[in-house]
């Protein structure tokens, strides 16, 4: 008797489920989005270790019974993917990689498999094992551990695992991969769900990690079913301009770490170099004092950060003024230029106000309002702000100056980096002591004023 086909139609934006057809996406209400796919119910013989076929049931722990030393962390020898990471790949995780066609995604994995001290099965759905040595030959010289297979279909990937035994599987990409037990073709909401659960299942059983690389859509979310997000342990997104050479990989869940991490690459012709001193890229160099300039100390998770601020102050042409961010808040910046003009008495409301920060970077740390107050009064008055000078400070609605966080992390960082002054909110409490760079207290904003301009 002939089995019995089963269908279902499924959102390809969301990957919401419905038992028919219908126009628009009840959960995502996109027009057009549904399509049908073939379920195909058959007897699973998914992957199985020697463990599970010889071990019984697991039975329930008392939480004082589990054993709590933490697992050794595999070093991926990149300084970078491991500060994102908290440390190093967990074994038996499943780590997700997504972003923009071209940035880099393949380069950056294919990299780091060929640098891995373990055995590494790279899985390549989208290119011949010829067009991966030619990337790998402009990377590296070579690499002993590291095992290339253009393959889509799971079960054979299987097959190899248990031949090669690798240490560390990686996969690009999921959306080209597709099982037997579900006839639907490739990157559909069913397969995407499907592999990827088969390949957790693999991960958690033989302790192995496995790193996906995920293809997104013209919104910016990785494709296929938002439930891919959930199933995974860490997701990774690898963001950046194609036009420019720096990207930023940056943590947006990790179940082993944090996730207010980022890691700076420099996309160059033999690779990707890995940034450790991210702000000699976010401060500008130049032979002349410019206004309308002025550094702010940050922080991105643990790591501090020396921003430059640019600020562009000029008559409105048009009779309306205008605001424009680049990388800030820009209801941030109108709060700010409100602060200025009742608080200090700058009349800013008939001008034209242009801010950005340098690098290409997004920050929304409060600790950077001070640097922004400094860079905005630095062009109105057309005064250079001394280049030795950088802030760190939240500006208050009645123009006070606030403390920050982890202020002497900032002091140092500042110090390291040879600026002779920073300017911090006096009611912040700072315990570092003979310290090389002078530490300026100030209160309000018109204390800062009048220090820099007179």
């Amino acid at each position: 008797m002939a089995t019995k086909v089963k269908t279902s139609f499924f959102c390809q934006n969301c990957g919401a489920q419905y038992a028919k057809w219908q126009g628009q996406c009840n959960s995502c209400k996109e027009w057009n989005t549904i399509a049908e796919e073939i379920i195909q119910k058959q007897e699973k013989v998914a992957w199985k270790s020697e463990a599970t076929t010889t071990s019984k049931a697991p039975r329930p722990l008392k939480i004082n019974e589990i054993d709590s030393t933490q697992e050794i962390r595999m070093d991926t020898t990149d300084s970078e993917l491991n500060r994102v990471l908290g440390g190093g790949i967990v074994p038996g995780s499943l780590i997700l990689l997504g972003g923009e066609p071209g940035i880099g995604k393949s380069t950056l994995l294919l990299q780091i498999s060929l640098k891995l001290p373990y055995k590494t099965l790279y899985v390549s759905g989208e290119e011949s094992q010829k067009q991966i040595k030619m990337r790998a030959e402009r990377i590296t010289t070579s690499s002993d551990n590291c095992y290339i297979l253009t393959e889509t279909k799971t079960q054979n990937i299987f097959k190899q695992i248990e031949a090669i035994e690798p240490e560390i599987v990686i996969i690009d990409s999921i959306q080209t991969l597709h099982t037997d037990y579900i006839e639907s073709t490739a990157g559909s909401i069913s397969q995407i769900r499907e592999t990827t659960a088969e390949l957790i299942k693999f991960a958690k059983e033989t302790n192995i990690p496995v790193i996906l690389i995920g293809h997104i859509t013209k919104d910016g979310n990785i494709a296929g079913p938002k439930i891919l997000e959930h199933m995974v342990d860490t997701v990774l997104q690898f963001e950046g301009d194609r036009n420019h050479v720096y990207r930023i990989l940056r943590s947006l869940k990790n179940r082993f770490g944090s996730t207010a991490e980022i890691g700076i690459y420099e996309m160059l012709g033999s690779g990707l170099r890995e940034v450790s001193n991210p702000s000699e890229i976010l401060i500008s160099h130049k032979d002349e004092e410019l206004s309308g300039t002025a550094i702010a100390s940050t922080l991105e998770g643990m790591r501090p950060l020396m921003i430059e601020i640019q600020s562009l102050v000029s008559t409105a042409v048009y009779g309306t003024p205008q605001r424009s961010t680049t990388g800030y808040n820009a209801k941030r910046l109108n709060m700010i230029l409100a602060v200025l003009e009742k608080r200090a008495g700058f009349r800013l409301g008939s001008k034209d106000v242009f801010l950005n920060i340098t690098g290409g970077i997004s920050v929304d740390d409060p600790a950077i309002d001070l640097a922004v107050v400094a860079a905005i009064l630095s062009s109105n008055e057309d005064i250079a702000v001394n280049k030795d000078f950088c802030f760190a400070g939240e500006v208050g609605l009645s123009g006070e100056i606030r403390p920050v966080n982890r202020v002497d992390q900032r002091i140092q960082e500042a110090e390291k980096l040879g600026f002779s002054t920073i300017f911090v909110s006096k009611y912040n409490k700072i315990t570092l002591k003979n310290t090389g760079i002078k530490i300026q207290l100030v209160a309000k904003i018109e204390d800062v004023a009048s220090m820099l301009f007179g």
